[in-house]
């Protein structure tokens, strides 16, 4: 358990999915947590689960990429962003005679000497998907880990201003 923090539930799993807009656009959803603000409630993410669709083949390549952020975000991110949690892609590199899939994840729990993945201290997380090369609109599912606590008063503040501020 984080310094600072005191945990209010059992442990939490929160389903979410996310549709592209259209073929090979930029889409962002967002799943509402129902935190609490006055009671200075956060999030403690202990692990996550993302699975965007197959890209589709073809003669080119193709993919699809999904990513989990605390924050809102007008394009995919990465791991290097600090509100980043979790990153999933699949692609299919093709020519003309033949195709070879690939797939890359974030770790889906932490390793054992880690208590937790993030903390979220706002009231939302954000999915974001990108599909490059298909010509059928994708999808992204999961599930996301975790239980609530209650922050010390200088504990979330620090949380939700370094949330916000790093957006």
């Amino acid at each position: 358990m984080p310094a600072g923090l005191k945990q209010s539930s059992s442990t939490v799993a929160i389903g979410f999915g996310l549709d592209e807009s259209a073929v090979n656009t930029f889409t962002q959803g967002s799943v509402d947590l129902n935190l609490s603000p006055l009671d200075r409630e956060v999030f403690v993410v202990t692990a996550i689960n993302i699975d965007p669709s197959s890209p589709d083949l073809g003669p080119t390549n193709s993919r699809t990429t999904c990513s989990l952020t605390t924050t809102s975000q007008s394009a995919l991110s990465t791991l290097a962003d600090s509100n980043c949690l979790a990153v999933a892609q699949q692609s299919i590199m093709a020519d003309a005679t033949r195709a070879v899939a690939f797939q890359q994840q974030s770790l889906e729990t932490p390793p054992s000497t880690s208590d937790y993945i993030g903390i979220i201290a706002t009231n939302d997380f954000f999915i974001q998907i990108l599909g490059q090369g298909n010509v059928a609109a994708k999808s992204c599912s999961g599930k996301l880990y975790g239980y609530r606590a209650v922050a010390s008063a200088d504990i979330y503040a620090a949380l939700v201003q370094s949330e916000v501020l790093s957006a």
